[in-house]
């Protein structure tokens, strides 16, 4: 890049402000419950699936309602 072109000189156009993106709880909690899952099954002996599948489907179950509250409050 050549050095005018670094300068904030008169004809360039100003920056934008940064715009905030709306947090996605959804794919926040389910990120975190897999991570968790996964932690879990690597620090120790594999736990039973007969255990784990209900803590996987009630996991999705709360982040989706968590994310159904989140939505109808930013309404």
């Amino acid at each position: 890049m050549r050095p005018d072109q670094l300068s904030n000189g008169p004809d360039r156009r100003p920056e934008r402000p940064r715009q905030a993106h709306r947090t996605n709880w959804m794919a926040l909690l389910c990120g975190l419950l897999f991570v968790g899952i996964g932690v879990r099954y690597l620090t120790g002996p594999p736990p039973d699936a007969v255990i784990m599948a209900p803590v996987l489907v009630g996991g999705l179950g709360f982040a989706a309602f968590v994310a159904i509250i989140a939505k109808a409050l930013r309404r």
